[in-house]
């Protein structure tokens, strides 16, 4: 007989174990790490929690749980430089489907007892591209919404070459005869610099402010979790930035990136993201998530670098009573700022 499964919090002395588990999940990322969220969390001033399943000491599945707090207590949801934070399943290990599938409707009916004996006013989880079987979740009460993004595969460098766009492998092989360099260091200053320009240049807001993003990025480098590139001019002028996620996964991620305004048109941001996919063949990784996949100028760019199209699933449970209250509250708020500030406008006017 089985032994029973059971959810619980990890302590940090079996971190260890869940970063090995999700270094082999199908759906694990680099957002899903303990190392991760500790440096977000403490740059957000927010907390963390892995909640896992256990059998007869086993990891079977787990999520790590980034938490925020406001007037309606504490919630978890996705965030800017946390774009999954969803279930983290093992691979099927039978090889018959019916037992596969009893046992994931076992471990998602045990996590949804265990969210409903916490505090949380909302959750949103958001999974990576292997969970595709919602039914359960859907059973329970939980709304579902697909999201996407782009990943681009590096089993075969060749062919993904070949699937990139015929201009944009005229833009890097011009980029090439110029004299342009990948160059990975740590100059975070002209990364920051580039990264709120084309924020400000698009109404977007920044990821973080500079001195914390700035701490958190010489944090995660100092783990081995992400690497600042530049594509650089001849002179060494830098004319365009990428941040980079690493980790254990054989995924990485494409988190942030910036191009100087006067080098829009030179190629530099097409030859800085397919060079920094070559240097993430040759470290060994399988792929690169894009991040995200909105309908917008960005993602046409994504979709022209090759990259094939993945499904992910947005997860919410039902908000709590209290939740709603303040959401509408806030709602209210702002409605009414923004009716001031318009009457304010229309005085001044006259």
């Amino acid at each position: 007989m089985k032994a029973k499964i059971e959810i619980r919090v990890l302590e940090s002395t079996e971190y260890e174990a869940w970063e090995r588990f999700v270094a082999e999940a199908p759906g694990g990322s680099v957002y899903a790490l303990p190392s991760y969220l500790e440096v977000l969390s403490a740059v957000t001033d927010s907390e963390f929690r892995i909640v896992a399943a256990l059998r007869g000491g086993e990891i079977l599945a787990g999520i790590a749980l980034y938490e925020r707090r406001n007037a309606a207590g504490p919630y978890v949801a996705p965030r800017l430089l946390l774009y999954y934070n969803g279930p983290v399943f093992a691979a099927p290990r039978s090889k018959y489907p019916s037992q596969n599938t009893s046992l994931y409707l076992k471990l998602v009916e045990a996590f949804d007892d265990w969210f409903a004996e916490q505090e949380y006013g909302h959750v949103c989880l958001k999974s990576r591209g292997d969970l595709t079987d919602v039914r359960p979740f859907q059973e329970r009460g939980w709304s579902v919404e697909p999201a996407y993004t782009y990943e681009v595969s590096l089993n075969d460098l060749d062919a993904a070459f070949g699937r990139v766009e015929s201009n944009y492998r005229r833009l890097i092989r011009r980029c090439e005869r110029d004299g342009f360099r990948l160059v990975a260091d740590d100059d975070f200053d002209t990364f920051f610099r580039l990264h709120s320009a084309i924020h400000e240049r698009k109404s977007a807001p920044i990821y973080l402010p500079q001195e914390r993003f700035r701490i958190y990025f010489e944090a995660l480098r100092e783990r081995g979790l992400c690497r600042l590139y530049h594509a650089r001019l001849p002179d060494g002028t830098a004319a365009a930035s990428q941040l980079q996620l690493l980790g254990p996964h054989p995924v990485a991620h494409t988190v942030s990136a910036g191009a100087a305004a006067e080098y829009l048109t030179s190629g530099a941001s097409v030859f800085l993201r397919w060079k920094v996919l070559e240097a993430l063949a040759e470290d060994g990784y399988a792929g690169d998530d894009l991040t995200d996949a909105a309908l917008n100028d960005v993602t046409r760019f994504k979709s022209q670098l090759g990259g094939e199209l993945r499904l992910s699933m947005v997860l919410t449970r039902p908000p709590t009573a209290k939740w709603r209250l303040q959401q509408r509250a806030v709602a209210s708020a702002d409605f009414t700022k923004r009716s001031v500030r318009y009457g304010m406008r229309r005085i001044g006017g006259h």
